[in-house]
């Protein structure tokens, strides 16, 4: 009996434990719907598409004229006064009118839609678009006298893996928005400044004009970046949102045209591809170096680097300038360190160092120091005999007086000459020399005759024209203040 009673209760025990692990399973598939339900809710946009009014809105602004290659003409000259002035805010506000996005998202839903004749108009319009950019750019940074690099136009010559993902990104968030009814346009023009069409196109310009066909292709690059990816990501959104394909008379034309979007689509996304790799592999190279320079070399006090690290992935040459001089030991730590698996992408890079040698060093330190002395001596030099010169001038201006003072006491109506002569140069600028005495003469070689007789020295620039008038009155004025009856004027 006693055994029947343990078996039951055994049995009910068994049956409460089942049943609460039924009770748990359910309840956790109840919460995983329910998790599944709030966020299908959330990121699902499909059911809010409008795929007439989308595929209308990109078609609308795919054409190029009239005031559509005005707006593009005025955005390109804003852009490039900004790059030129070095202003973030004027190159957003190009960014903003300019018109390039429309072609490129034309160029992306004619893949994903298979059509082709949407297809050739967006690349006619984008090819004249961007002939036109550069054309008025070059014409901008040709002729306008203030062109010069800084660091809005450096930044758009050398693009990586972030410019990649902006594009990328950037071009998903502005098709969802497109999509959606009631397009969102604040994310338009935020996507338009995140991706940055119109300054690459510029700088690409002043490349152009300014010979420098580094800038010219550096720019051109990134500008493709931006291009591919958007058109990528258009491409993708439209094909996750099940646009309807274009239909067409029959079905081997659908077929044809069909073939050529597939295999220009796929002639398109091989570069975009090669091009993602190719710049991240670049970007993870720069960021090694940057890591090696700051564990291996700026934590070693003797060390002084000069400037940035060149690095050349080509030749794989990683080239380092140093202040002080750098051992052959030295060079061989650094090379070694360079080799560990923690920097697995420039292990193979070749280092370049340039050090400076410590006796060069210490002679133009000396040469330095000599040329200070030699210089301080020069100063005292020049300081003693400016002190002597004004020594001189006080000597000068006495005798002056004394020799004037001389000439009053002997005559008191005669006129201190220094006084006159200073008058005169007032009043006539021209006068460069000026000079009086009385000269013994004599006609008839038996009577002699004491005649006044003024020197001048005129400015050799002035014409007989204009000397003859001005030496009349000079000989008037001067008859009068020396109180003389004839005065002879002789030029120099």
């Amino acid at each position: 009996m006693e055994e029947d009673i343990q078996k039951n209760t055994n049995s009910q025990s068994e049956n409460s434990t089942e049943t609460s692990k039924q009770n748990i399973q359910k309840e956790a598939m109840g919460l995983f719907e329910s998790i599944k339900k709030f966020l299908h809710e959330l990121l699902d946009f499909r059911d809010d598409t409008d795929h007439e009014a989308t595929i209308e809105a990109i078609k609308a602004d795919i054409p190029f004229k009239g005031a559509t290659a005005w707006i593009l003409i005025f955005a390109v000259f804003v852009a490039s006064v900004g790059l030129n002035a070095n202003s973030t805010a004027v190159v957003i506000g190009a960014m903003l009118i300019s018109p390039l996005m429309g072609p490129i998202l034309g160029i992306g839903m004619s893949f994903a839609l298979n059509d082709i004749n949407t297809f050739k108009k967006s690349l006619i319009n984008l090819g004249t678009m961007i002939g036109l950019s550069l054309f008025a750019s070059f014409l901008f940074f040709y002729f306008f006298p203030l062109s010069e690099d800084n660091s809005e136009l450096l930044g758009r010559v050398s693009p990586d893996i972030r410019d990649v993902l902006i594009a990328f990104f950037g071009g998903l968030a502005l098709m969802v928005a497109r999509t959606k009814k009631g397009t969102i346009a604040s994310v338009i023009f935020g996507v338009a400044i995140a991706t940055a069409l119109m300054p690459p196109l510029c700088t690409a310009g002043y490349g152009l004009a300014k010979g420098n066909f580094t800038y010219f292709l550096g720019a051109m690059y990134l500008f493709t970046i931006n291009t591919i990816f958007i058109a990528l990501a258009t491409f993708l959104v439209l094909k996750l949102l099940s646009f309807p394909m274009h239909k067409y008379a029959n079905a081997a034309k659908r077929k044809r045209y069909a073939t050529i979007a597939t295999v220009v689509g796929v002639a398109v996304m091989i570069p975009a591809i090669f091009t993602f790799v190719q710049v991240f592999n670049e970007s993870q190279i720069d960021l090694q170096v940057n890591n090696f320079i700051k564990s291996e070399i700026k934590t070693i006090e003797n060390f002084q680097l000069i400037g940035d690290p060149e690095v050349d992935i080509n030749k794989k040459e990683i080239r380092l300038s140093f202040f002080n001089e750098v051992t052959n030991g030295e060079r061989n730590l650094l090379s070694n360190q360079l080799k560990s698996q923690e920097y697995s992408k420039i292990k193979d890079f070749q280092l370049k160092i340039k050090g400076s040698d410590t006796k060069s060093f210490e002679l133009i330190t000396t040469a330095y120091k000599e040329k200070r002395e030699e210089l301080q001596e020069s100063k005292n030099i020049i300081a003693g005999l400016q002190k002597q010169i004004a020594g001189l001038q006080e000597t000068i201006s006495t005798l002056n007086n004394r020799i004037e003072q001389d000439a009053l006491n002997k005559n008191q109506d005669v006129i201190t000459f220094s006084t006159i002569a200073k008058v005169a140069k007032i009043r006539y600028a021209d006068i460069q020399a000026i000079g009086f005495a009385n000269v013994l003469s004599s006609s008839d070689f038996i009577k002699i005759d004491t005649i006044p007789v003024a020197t001048v020295k005129w400015n050799l620039s002035l014409p007989d024209s204009i000397v003859s008038p001005k030496e009349r009155e000079l000989r008037t004025w001067l008859q009068k203040e020396m109180n003389l009856d004839t005065l002879f004027i002789k030029r120099e």
